[in-house]
């Protein structure tokens, strides 16, 4: 009776340890599924946090683009109004010159016209004919002088002038070569570095694509490998229960052996077989010796695999550290390349802005030149009012010139960007538009789980496998959830992210369109190839007609007498001062519409500043992601946090791994055969399992610093499918010993043996076909 009691004992513990190991093993494997859904939603978090980098170094980069086209436009406007206030002062200057040379020649005249009519009275007392010859003499004499005089002197000014244009012309012509050689340089090595950058972009994108694929295909491997382990752990546990209920079969048939008289009272329905029990005692001994034998044989063999494994985790292990370090070192490698392409940037940058800088010195010299040219113009003087009529309308003609010169210089820089933005919207949109294929495709090709559950776990048929069907022990909530909330949250960062440019091109083409508007109003309307020409023909056949008048004029002057002359170029001059009047009436009201339109745009500049505040406010208050990491607190094992976390701290994980090392050093002496078995296969699994938690808390860790290389990754889990192969060919040397001792057993006529051990299995729902 004790012996009975202390057996049935016995298998009370046994039982509820193997209980407590099943929970474990569950929760575990609970743990597991859950760590790797938040590994998932780590990996997605990092490439939203990596796409999201790279939006905001587009928004930069095109937020400097766009100042500094502003800076551009702030800059012509300034210098056309300098332009703009220096002529406005030549003019100022140039009629104040003529509003004095006027007075003195018409004093002149009034001295002349009072000297004139004192000699005339005189005539009239007497002596006609003398004084007038006197006075026609004298007349001609002073006349020939101070032609001569001032033929001289204009001679010599010619000649002045002549050679100072000269001199600046050659000075402005070696100034433009060399500005040109400059530019030329400067663009070369602007183009250089454009292309190295180009190159430098595709390289990226290509190591992206392919680490990219990479992850991928590494994601599928560990999701193959994962079922893998899921079905070998379901037959390892089935093949665990065949062999304690082939154990426990095993210890009841000695025990019925033992006492005959117990068995036949408890199945009556054997009674034939008890003559071939009777006369076979020592057969039965002796085969009860062999089977311990071959339980101890498997034992040791057990523990040489445990032995083996351990040293291949050690391995395995030393490997990742190397591969880390590896890591490590390619980083390293890759920060200079890094380095080198910011530096380019920077490079790039300084060049395009010296390029400006050329370009806006060439257009000073150039304006410069003009200016000097027309000081030149304006120093010679004309030899009577009406060279000085003509070289003021050629003065007007070229000033009107330069302005259309510079009006369709400012229209082709418009039509550019006008082009560029248009270029950059059909980009944007082919963008969106592969995007949105690309996230079809992934749609279309997600797979449709079949899930069938058996008592070990589900079964799933997938595309990725050959066979059709496989034993899982995953959940069913994370097998039929095919879509996560992470792909909602991508498509709703994909469309702000679309929404954010089509609002920048938009406000872009809007301020294009001002600028456009801005300069037909400077212009006076739309700009036209056409109406230049004929402008340009009506001033020419005006100046024609004035020349044509001129000589007539003169012709006439030279057949009517002196008298005539004088009254008519005093007339002249008075039309003259009221044409200058309305001309500054004219400049006038000019100005005052280009103030108007410099505050209209300075108006605009504040309104876009104050949208660029209100845009940077917006995205700073906007919330980033933050990732918490809670990492495991030194000295304790992971296995150990996890129990505590789930509320269960009555066991130390540590004891218990000391003390199931204690009970395997001193099985051979203290336990039975099936005590050993369970203590052996509960040390691995909870060295296993502790491994198991310790590497996803490493590779967990490795992901939220940075990602780890996919290559030792590959690696690894090719090991890990060494390692699953040859444990499956062990279950499957396992099952041939089964079966060798189901045949065995048939030689030696225990077909009672087996019809009970199948009707206990099929009592506990377990499904056995030998």
């Amino acid at each position: 009776m004790s012996k009975r009691g202390m057996g049935s004992r016995a298998k009370g513990d046994k039982a509820e340890a193997l209980a407590a190991l099943q929970a474990a093993n569950e929760e575990l494997r609970a743990k597991l599924t859950d760590i790797q859904i938040e590994l998932q939603q780590e990996k997605s978090k990092v490439s939203k946090v990596e796409r999201e980098k790279n939006q905001e170094l587009r928004q930069v980069r095109e937020h400097e683009q766009h100042k500094t086209a502003v800076l551009l436009t702030e800059l012509k406007t300034k210098l056309h109004e300098e332009k703009m206030k220096e002529l406005q002062a030549v003019r100022e200057t140039l009629l104040r010159q003529h509003e004095a040379e006027l007075l003195r020649v018409i004093k002149i005249k009034d001295n002349e016209n009072q000297r004139l009519q004192a000699l005339l009275s005189a005539l009239r007392d007497g002596g006609a004919d003398k004084v007038k010859t006197v006075l026609l003499s004298e007349a001609k004499e002073e006349a020939k002088k101070g032609f001569e005089v001032e033929k001289v002197k204009m001679q010599q000014e010619i000649t002045e002038l002549k050679g100072a244009k000269r001199q600046v012309e050659e000075a402005l012509t070696l100034v433009i070569q060399a500005d040109k050689i400059k530019a030329a340089e400067i663009r070369s090595v602007y183009h250089l570095h454009q292309e190295e950058i180009t190159r430098i972009k595709k390289e990226c994108e290509r190591e992206i694509r392919r680490l990219m694929e990479e992850i991928k295909f590494k994601d599928r491997a560990v999701f193959v490998l994962e079922r893998e382990l899921g079905v070998q752990a379901g037959q390892a546990q089935r093949l665990q229960l065949q062999k304690e209920a082939l154990d426990e079969q095993l210890s009841q048939v000695r025990e019925a052996d033992r006492h005959p008289g117990s068995l036949r009272r408890e199945l009556p329905h054997a009674a034939g077989a008890g003559d071939a029990s009777d006369h076979s005692g020592s057969p039965e001994q002796q085969l009860d010796e062999k089977d311990a034998r071959r339980f101890q044989l498997k034992i040791a063999e057990l523990s040489a695999i445990i032995r083996k494994l351990e040293d291949r985790n050690a391995l395995l292990s030393e490997e990742r550290n190397e591969l880390l370090k590896r890591v490590r070192e390619a980083e390293s490698q890759y920060k200079p390349l890094l380095d080198k392409n910011k530096r380019l940037s920077r490079k790039n940058e300084d060049l395009s802005h010296a390029l400006r800088r050329m370009e806006n010195k060439l257009k000073f010299v150039t304006q410069e030149n003009i200016e000097m040219r027309q000081r030149a113009g304006i120093i010679r003087r004309p030899s009577s009012l009406n060279d000085l009529d003509q070289s003021q309308d050629e003065r007007e003609v070229d000033f009107l010139k330069l302005q259309i010169v510079e009006q369709q210089n400012l229209i082709d820089e418009l039509s550019k960007t006008l082009e560029t933005a248009g270029y950059v919207k059909s980009v944007l949109e082919r963008d969106k538009l592969l995007r949105f294929r690309k996230q079809r495709k992934k749609m279309a090709k997600l797979p449709k789980p079949v899930v069938v559950e058996t008592f070990f776990g589900y079964d799933e048929e997938a595309s990725l496998e050959s066979d059709g069907s496989s034993i899982s022990y995953q959940t069913d909530r994370t097998d039929q959830t095919p879509c996560t909330p992470d792909d909602d949250l991508e498509e709703g960062m994909a469309k702000e992210e679309t929404e954010l440019r089509f609002r920048q091109l938009t406000m872009e083409y809007q301020a294009l369109q001002r600028a456009y508007a801005l300069l037909q109003e400077q212009v006076g309307g739309t700009l036209d190839a056409e109406r230049e020409v004929k402008t340009r023909e009506q001033l020419q056949a005006e100046v024609q007609r004035a020349q044509a008048r001129i000589e007539d004029l003169e012709k006439a002057l030279a057949e009517q007498g002196q008298d005539m002359k004088w009254i008519e170029e005093k007339q002249a001059l008075y039309r003259r001062n009221q044409e200058l009047v309305e001309k500054i009436k004219q400049m006038e009201t000019e100005e005052a519409r280009l103030r108007h339109e410099v505050q209209d745009a300075r108006d605009q500049n504040e309104l876009l500043e104050f949208r660029i505040l209100e845009l940077e406010e917006r995205e700073r208050k906007s919330p980033a992601i933050n990732f918490h990491h809670t990492p495991f607190v030194d000295g304790k094992s992971p296995l150990q946090v996890y129990c505590e976390a789930e509320g269960v701290t009555d066991i130390v994980v540590a004891e218990l791994m000391k003390k199931l090392d204690i009970l395997g050093d001193n099985a051979v002496s203290n336990l039975t055969n099936e005590e050993q078995v369970v203590v052996i296969q509960a040390r691995t699994v909870l060295t296993l399992a502790e491994k198991w938690l310790q590497q996803i808390e490493e590779t967990e860790a490795a992901l939220q610093r940075k990602m780890v290389d996919l290559e030792s990754e590959k690696e690894l889990f090719s090991k890990q499918k060494g390692y699953l192969d040859e444990e499956l060919d062990y279950r499957k040397q396992a099952l041939d010993q089964a079966h060798k001792v189901r045949v065995l057993c048939e030689e030696k006529g225990m077909h009672f043996f087996f019809s009970y051990c199948i009707f206990f299995l099929n009592e506990k729902r377990i499904n056995v076909h030998f």
